[in-house]
């Protein structure tokens, strides 16, 4: 039995091609959607040009007929419309959305401004069920308390990362995949790649005076500083040293006498991503700050190790890590505005990538050039962003697609190591 699927613009702007993906069912756009993403259209950020992509996708739709009345789809469904509720005396859009799919649930065919229009699903709408599709809890709570089914959009949504992530022991020698990974045997950890790569690593490795604590950030400390891993993904709760560790890695690889790396970019999403800076005062160094402090932090701590002070217990190597950004050694870069370049030769560092959306880390990725190397680090289960979970972000949607890619690696960190009372915080609150 084919189904009626009305969907919300969140939808839209998590993925502008969504409406290519619910298979041969009938898909319902509300005439309040388009208004939305012509609202949301204007500007430079990831939202503003989800809202340009679907809009595009929609007029290339017209050519096969009259929307109004649907079109058919290369899938074998149909794209509609729906116009009844255009001039509704409804307050707000949501509520309007909620509305289309009880029109359409009580009705068998689309009114455009009282005149009635036979739909090209209409020989279906007696038995085919009417399902609203939203990111927003709150419209699916209205949706079914009207008694609507809803949904989640799905389509990219995975639990795999839950799987992985872990360093391997026992039986686990393979786990089944061919990124990379590692294992304990013994006192011996060894690097897994493909099939058949087995490497030992050297324990006590130290990255610019950071001594790893665990086994964990034993293998972060390889995967980071080998040239075929090409994408890391370090997830684990506050104080894991995920951040630390990246950052470390990318100024020994970027300052050292023959550096893999002209520079370390790092970037982390402003909330909401899509938000242009222009809002806040000040120039764009000004702006980012506040969102930037937690990298700042860190680069402190790494200039505070005794490896760069020097003997009147001054940072001897980097006078700060303003010294860092003014030398270009290191690069804070707005991921609102990465769209378009090219990245040869970098450190890659995109720290709470939890709240990206899987277009948003596509985006990402494809910037990378020739010789640059990318970390991704985020918390899965501390997700600031709405309309995106623990399964539907773009970090768990990476480790999805990436895991049989030998040039990448995800570890999972389980150990706080910033402080005791860090620990119990991520513990018992």
């Amino acid at each position: 039995m084919r189904k009626i699927f009305v969907l919300d613009t969140n939808v839209l702007i998590h993925d502008p091609e969504s409406i290519f993906k619910f298979q041969d069912n009938h898909i319902v756009l509300p005439f309040v959607v388009i208004t939305e993403l012509d609202r949301l259209k204007r500007g430079h950020g990831e939202i503003a040009y989800s809202a340009r992509h679907a809009l595009k996708l929609i007029d290339e739709l017209r050519e096969r007929g009259k929307l109004a009345a649907g079109v058919q789809l290369d899938s074998g469904g149909t794209f509609c419309v729906e116009c009844s509720a255009a001039v509704s005396d409804i307050s707000t859009n949501d509520n309007r959305i909620i509305h289309t799919a009880v029109s359409i649930k009580h009705r068998g065919s689309s009114h455009a401004h009282g005149e009635e229009l036979e739909c090209i699903w209409s020989s279906d709408s007696a038995t085919a069920p009417v399902i609203l599709v939203s990111k927003d809890t709150a419209v699916r709570i209205k949706a079914e308390a009207l008694g609507l089914l809803t949904e989640d959009y799905t389509h990219d949504k995975t639990t795999i990362f839950q799987r992985y992530g872990h360093v391997l022991q026992g039986d686990d020698y393979t786990n089944g995949i061919c990124s990379t990974r590692y294992y304990r045997s013994g006192e011996e950890t060894y690097r897994l790649q493909g099939t058949d790569k087995q490497i030992r690593i050297k324990s006590g490795k130290t990255l610019e005076g950071i001594a790893p604590r665990n086994i964990e950030q034993e293998c972060s400390v390889d995967a980071l500083t080998s040239p075929d891993i090409e994408v890391v993904v370090l997830t684990g709760s506050a104080g894991t040293g995920k951040t630390l560790f990246a950052l470390a890695a990318g100024l020994h690889q970027t300052t050292k006498r023959s550096p893999l790396y002209e520079q370390v970019l790092v970037a982390r999403p402003i909330m909401p991503m899509g938000k242009d800076l222009g809002y806040l005062p000040g120039d764009i160094q000004e702006k980012l700050n506040p969102w930037m402090q937690p990298i700042f932090d860190n680069l402190e701590v790494i200039m505070g190790t005794p490896k760069n002070m020097d003997k009147d217990g001054q940072s001897g190597r980097y006078p700060s890590f303003q010294y860092l950004i003014d030398t270009g050694i290191v690069q804070i870069e707005p991921l609102t505005y990465i769209r378009g370049r090219s990245l040869p030769k970098r450190y890659f560092i995109i720290d709470e990538a939890q709240n990206l959306r899987p277009l948003d880390v596509k985006t990402i990725i494809t910037r990378c050039g020739e010789g640059t190397k990318i970390v991704f680090t985020g918390d899965l289960q501390q997700i600031d962003t709405p309309y995106l979970d623990s399964m539907s972000n773009g970090l768990s949607y990476l480790i999805s697609r990436f895991i049989n890619e030998e040039n990448f690696c995800y570890l999972n960190l389980k150990s706080s190591v910033r402080s005791r009372l860090a620990e119990q915080g991520a513990r018992l609150l």
